[in-house]
Order: structure tokens, then C-alpha cells, then sequence
């Protein structure tokens, strides 16, 4: 009885139920022959109790993964893809980003039909969003061909209305905003990436990189405004991601919105450091912007949009009930933002 009164005092924090639950294998165990030390009826109750706890909680234990492994891991691949998409610049760097859009269309339209969302409005139907998938991937293949976005935009505007117009049954308007929302932020906003990488043609002259870029990859003609501006904004944006992760991690207590309650004002300074620190150096190593205070600029205008896309992407992810809406980048899990 005194063994038992020990173990009932050493489990007491546990939930009264799965105390109730020892106190009857213990009694079992007093009752078995077979044990014949007080070390062989300890581990049996400690085998006990890790099945009852796993039994209580109705959920397998899941191996343990570093989750900010995966996130650096697949950041420097894809950040070593991407630099090389950049730096190649034209049809291949457009080709790439509207691949990009085109799984990101993919996965917002999946969203907007969930269970989550569906439930409070009618979604579009199912040949409407893989259009607007398409045309989405069509938007920056057209903005490089034409040199603006504005008719592309207006174009597939018009087709995603009359698309609605047609179908059967009665449209909704819940059907037209989200495939108008799904055509603006997926497609209408990277576009002006290639307006970046590819519209500002300028050379960067100051730009010591391209002083000694070899000839057989283009020469210094390859460094422009546009390819500089396009590699300091990808790099602030995946250090400010980075940063933010971590320092949210180390030190985050204060939450920044109940949009994504996990995401906290520490976290949003260290991803704001991380953000002004990396334009900064690399202006100094590409010569431009020219002075620290445009540099500082831009890493604030990279931040600011960063954490804007996020934040909406966190939006719509609550209201479909998934925490991730893509699994193509682990550790990033989404395509679309």
C-alpha cells in the first residue's frame, strides 16, 4: 500500500481520469506473481502510463522535425535556382515566374473552394478558376510582350465575367469577387516583377560584380538597374521571412494581430532588422541605390509588402481552416504569397 500511495503522489499532476486509470493498474500489478521487484513494477507502470497517456490523447506521436531546418534548407535551393532565373533575366526568368503563378493560382482557387470558406459564399465554379489559373499564368508572358499590364488585366476581366454570366444556374457575386481577387493578387501583382527585372533595361555601371562578370555570360551589359533591384528585393524578402521566424521563435510574447495569432511584434522587428540589414550590405557590394538612406528606403518598402502578402495569405488560410495552403516549399508550405 505504500508503493501504491508513492506512485499515486508522483502522477498527481496528471488528468484525474488517467489517475483513476493507474490506481487500477496498479492494483493489477499487485495482484500478478510474476513480479518479484519493486524496479520491474515501476517500469511496468511507466510502460502503462505512456500507453494511457497515447491512448488519451487520440493521437499518434509525430516525429520530431526542425522546422527551421527545412525552411533554410529549401531557402538556399531555391534561393540558388532562383538567382540563377534572375540573373538569366527575359523569357526564361518570365517562363519561371509564370510557372510560379500558375501553382499559386492553383492553390488560392483551391482555398477559395474549401470547406472553410464555401461554407459563408458561394465559390466560383470549377472551369472558372482553372481559367482564371491560366490566365493568370498568361499575365506576365503578356507584360513582357507588350511592355504594361493594363490590357491583359482588363482582358481577363472581362473573360472571367462573361465565363459566370454563362453558366448554369444563378451567378453570385461572391463567385465574381473572389475570381476577381484570385486574377488581381495572383496574377496582376507578379507581374511587376518582370516590369522590375526585365522594364528597368538600364546598366548598373557602378555595379563592381559586373566589372568582372565573365563575357561568355554576358559582360557587364548583364548587370542592369532591374537585374540588381530584382536580387537585393528577393534577398531582403527571404531574410525578413527568416528573421522573422526566429526571433518570433526566440522572444516572441506579443501578438501582432489576430489574423495569425502565431506572429508577434518581436518577430515583426527582427524581420524588419533582418530586411534593412541585407539591403544595405548588398547596395554597398552592387553599388546602388547609391546612398544608405535609399537602401534603408527600399528595405522598407520590401518589408512593409512582405509582411502585407503574408498577412493576407494568413487571412485567407483562417477563413479555409488549413494552416498550410500548399506543401511544394517545406518549411514554407505556399506558393501564392
Amino acid at each position: 500500500m505504500d508503493c501504491c500511495g508513492l506512485s499515486l503522489a508522483l502522477w498527481a499532476p496528471c488528468q484525474i481520469r488517467i489517475v483513476f486509470k493507474l490506481h487500477q493498474l496498479l492494483f493489477k500489478l499487485l495482484l500478478v506473481d510474476q513480479m518479484t521487484s519493486l524496479d520491474e513494477m515501476l517500469e511496468e507502470i511507466n510502460e502503462g502510463y505512456n500507453f494511457l497517456m497515447k491512448e488519451d490523447s487520440g493521437v499518434e506521436p509525430k516525429p520530431k522535425a526542425s522546422q527551421l531546418k527545412k525552411r533554410v534548407v529549401f531557402g538556399l535551393g531555391i534561393g540558388l535556382c532562383a538567382g540563377g532565373v534572375v540573373l538569366a533575366g527575359g523569357w526564361l526568368f518570365t517562363v519561371a515566374l509564370a510557372s510560379a503563378v500558375f501553382v499559386g493560382a492553383r492553390e488560392y482557387f483551391e482555398l477559395v473552394r474549401s470547406c472553410g470558406i464555401a461554407a459563408g459564399m458561394t465559390p466560383p465554379p470549377r472551369f472558372v478558376s482553372r481559367v482564371c489559373s491560366v490566365i493568370c499564368a498568361i499575365m506576365p508572358v503578356v507584360t513582357l510582350y507588350l511592355g504594361h499590364i493594363d490590357v491583359s488585366v482588363t482582358s481577363a476581366a472581362i473573360v472571367v465575367a462573361m465565363a459566370l454570366l454563362i453558366q448554369r444556374g444563378n451567378p453570385r457575386f461572391a463567385q465574381l469577387s473572389s475570381a476577381m481577387f484570385g486574377l488581381f493578387y495572383c496574377g496582376y501583382l507578379p507581374c511587376f516583377w518582370v516590369k522590375l527585372r526585365c522594364g528597368l533595361a538600364a546598366p548598373a555601371l557602378n555595379t563592381r560584380v559586373g566589372a568582372a562578370w565573365p563575357v561568355l555570360l554576358g559582360g557587364q551589359a548583364q548587370w542592369t538597374v532591374g537585374l540588381v533591384a530584382t536580387l537585393i528585393s528577393i534577398s531582403s524578402i527571404i531574410a525578413a521571412d527568416t528573421c522573422a521566424f526566429v526571433g518570433g521563435k526566440a522572444f516572441g510574447r506579443t501578438p501582432l494581430t489576430d489574423i495569425s495569432p502565431k506572429k508577434t511584434w518581436e518577430g515583426a522587428l527582427a524581420g524588419l532588422g533582418g530586411c534593412l540589414a541585407t539591403s544595405v550590405v548588398l547596395s554597398k557590394i552592387f553599388c546602388w541605390p547609391a546612398s544608405v538612406l535609399s537602401a534603408i528606403a527600399f528595405g522598407f518598402l520590401n518589408f512593409f509588402g512582405s509582411l502585407f502578402g503574408d498577412l493576407i495569405e494568413s487571412m485567407i488560410k483562417r477563413d479555409a481552416g488549413v494552416k498550410d495552403s500548399g506543401s511544394l516549399i517545406p518549411g514554407h508550405g505556399i506558393t501564392f504569397y
